[in-house]
Parts: C-alpha cells; sequence; structure tokens
C-alpha cells in the first residue's frame, strides 16, 4: 500500500463520517466530480443562484469541511475546496449501514427485497449475476 493510501486509510478511520443531508450530498456530487473547486464552479454547476442562493452553499461547504469531508486553502482571495473523502468511501460506509439496518445485514434480503417489490427486473439480476461472476474470476 502506498504512503498516501496508507494515511487516507487511516484519516478516514479517524473521521466518524456523518450522513450528508440532502443539500450536503448535492453538493459533494459536484466536488467529487470537480475535484479541487471553489463556490462559484459549485454554483455554476448547480443551475446558478436560482437554484441555491450562494451564501446558503457557502455555508454548506463550511459544514462539509467542519464535518471532516473537504479541505480547503486560499489562493487570493478565492477558497478553494478538495474532497477528503472518496465518493466510494462514502458509499461504502453508508450502503454497509443501510444494509445493516434495514437487512439484518444481508444483501440478498435487500436483492430480495427489490425483486419483490418490482424494483428489480429479471433482466437486471441477471447482469448483477454477471458482474458477480466476473468479479470471482
Amino acid at each position: 500500500m502506498t504512503q498516501l493510501r496508507k494515511n487516507r486509510s487511516i484519516a478516514i478511520e479517524f473521521v466518524k463520517m456523518e450522513k450528508l443531508s440532502p443539500q450536503e450530498e448535492q453538493a459533494m456530487k459536484i466536488i467529487w466530480s470537480l475535484g479541487e473547486t471553489h463556490i462559484r464552479a459549485i454554483l455554476d454547476d448547480l443551475g446558478g443562484e436560482d437554484e441555491m442562493p450562494y451564501t446558503t452553499l457557502a455555508s454548506t461547504i463550511k459544514n462539509l469541511e467542519r464535518k471532516g469531508y473537504l479541505s480547503s486553502r486560499k489562493i487570493g482571495n478565492v477558497s478553494l475546496f478538495k474532497p477528503i473523502i472518496t465518493e466510494k468511501d462514502y458509499k461504502k460506509t453508508f450502503m454497509h449501514g443501510f444494509v445493516k439496518d434495514y437487512f439484518d445485514n444481508s444483501y440478498k434480503q435487500m436483492v430480495n427485497f427489490f425483486v419483490e417489490n418490482e424494483k428489480l427486473s429479471p433482466k437486471e439480476l441477471k447482469e448483477i449475476i454477471s458482474i458477480i461472476e466476473k468479479g470471482k474470476k
């Protein structure tokens, strides 16, 4: 394991990931796609101030930084924000909690739930099986 990867893993272990609000998740999805960025670029990606006022987004970003999801640095008058937690790590943590809390820690029960509620078609199920089989090789 590289030193950077090891340090990032250690950092993630020490940061207790808090579940993000829908607004925070929306901002993080943009930051994950843009990489290091500034508030105006995030706002532009959101659709401008008609979607979210600048001050609301700035507060959201500061909350994300306080929660340990972002780091920041200043260049002149502009603050740049960079994700500390990867999208993959976030999804892994909260999907695991979701499966644990709602499906007795059984991914099989979760898939069965979606099949029974007709949210997963036989074709999609076959695709999932194919993905699993490819991963085992």
